[in-house]
């Protein structure tokens, strides 16, 4: 607009503001101009207002993630008594973009931990980088920070362009001890913690001790492009990955982003895998890394994370097979915790109707066959709970609640023997799939789903 244009817009309001407050004014005048004034106000909110907001927009799409957890003590696990030391992660993306920014988590940190420095970069293996691929990374253009107890921390931006499926190493040095830790329990990446001192731009970390975990990154975000959609996969230890290959990215979330990227349509999906071993719909874990219940962790862990459109929920089978169930000497949950089927299933419309109100599909997944399972944790299976996983099973399918069903049942019982997993699928506990079984699962899913 030209200068006159905007000198000419100004006049009207100069003269109404000089007659509004002018003794030659009535009540009923006063009011009614008044009222000018507020139009007035709105049109230039109109003219000027969105061009102004849009142009500050900042929208990122998350590429990989891994849920917050707390933790027990215990001495032998390298990341969980880190003083003085550098931890060296690895993730891997699901879609590409020309910068990245982390949200580290002390969601479960009782203690602001600080981070004296953090770097990210291409890998090779698990200690190693790729020197030439080294950024650091910045808080708010300061190098370390500390992050406040109980809540994330987004990180600045940094140009770091990755393509579909690349794989990130991430060190972060902890120059005082981390009195109580926020991680992942079974990242199922090997992450390495280094001797004392900050070795994050090192080009291999060498005399470290070993970790299937990972620590504090619970994101990792690229600039969002209009077209693109995010598939957040929640549930337990069978989205997690638990039985599937370490360093391989052999979950059924991992095999369905290679599915996707083969075509150019479906490449612009998203996944990311919200998974927490032993995780439950209903109830805490008796264990701290079991995790806070899904419906206590739902909107942490996938509604906050921007740009979702689908929820593909796998959880379920712990509330039934829990109770009176042990892991060596272990009570995994008290009898009295039993779950019927209308408890499982009052929990699955909870969680669709909270993504629906987001205008997010909800995607149901089957409960998978657990009779195997008794070998390793007695009590987990009987013929009751397993009339329990049947009747949700049903629901599942029959009831239309959830926006699609994914048959993992189906995919992965015996023919022979329905309440078990088939031999080829199964690992060596009877409870979760292995490598196969997992890329069964993900070869089944319709993709129209995510359409």
């Amino acid at each position: 607009m030209t200068e006159d244009g905007l000198s000419a817009m100004s006049r009207p309001a100069k003269n109404l503001n000089m007659r509004l407050f002018s003794n030659e004014v009535t009540g009923m005048e006063l009011v009614m101009r008044m009222k000018s004034v507020g139009i007035l106000a709105l049109c230039g909110f109109l003219l000027f207002g969105p061009g102004l907001v849009a142009e500050k927009r900042d929208a990122w799409l998350v590429t990989c993630a891994a849920s917050p957890q707390s933790a027990d003590a215990d001495v032998s696990e390298p990341l969980l008594n880190i003083e003085n030391q550098t931890e060296r992660e690895r993730v891997r993306g699901s879609v590409g973009g020309p910068q990245i920014r982390l949200r580290l988590s002390n969601e479960f940190g009782s203690a602001p931990p600080l981070i004296g420095s953090v770097t990210v970069a291409l890998p090779n293996g698990p200690a190693g980088i790729q020197s030439a691929s080294v950024r650091t990374v910045a808080f708010d253009s300061r190098n370390s920070v500390s992050i406040s107890a109980g809540a994330p921390i987004f990180i600045d931006a940094i140009d770091f362009p990755v393509t579909q499926d690349t794989e990130i190493s991430i060190s972060l040095y902890f120059p005082k001890r981390v009195s109580s830790v926020t991680w992942h329990t079974f990242a199922l990446k090997h992450a390495v913690v280094s001797t004392p001192g900050d070795h994050t731009r090192d080009e291999n970390i060498q005399g470290g001790a070993d970790s299937e975990g990972s620590l504090a990154v619970s994101a990792v975000l690229i600039p969002a492009q209009p077209w693109q959609r995010l598939i957040a996969a929640f549930g337990d230890s069978v989205v997690d990955g638990n039985g599937s290959t370490v360093d391989a990215d052999r979950n059924w979330p991992s095999y369905l982003v290679r599915r996707l990227q083969k075509t150019s349509a479906d490449s612009k999906l998203a996944v990311v895998n919200e998974g927490v071993g032993g995780n439950r719909l209903l109830s805490n874990g008796r264990l701290a890394f079991r995790g806070d219940n899904a419906l206590a962790r739902f909107d942490r862990d996938v509604l906050s994370l921007p740009g979702v459109t689908h929820i593909v929920v796998n959880e379920g089978l712990n509330d039934i097979g829990f109770p009176g169930a042990r892991l060596g000497e272990i009570s995994l949950a008290d009898p009295a915790e039993a779950r019927t089927a209308e408890d499982v299933i009052d929990a699955y419309r909870q969680l669709i109707a909270r993504a629906h109100v987001r205008g997010i599909k909800a995607i149901g997944c089957t409960l998978i066959p657990f009779e195997g399972a008794n070998i390793t944790i007695p009590g987990y299976c009987s013929d009751a709970k397993e009339a329990v996983r049947q009747k949700v099973n049903q629901w599942i399918r029959s009831s239309g609640a959830f926006d699609g069903v994914i048959d993992f049942d189906k995919v992965l019982r015996d023919p022979d023997h329905p309440s078990g997993i088939a031999s080829r699928f199964a690992w060596k506990d009877h409870l979760h799939p292995n490598d196969p079984g997992y890329q069964a699962v993900a070869d089944a899913i319709d993709l129209s789903l995510f359409r």
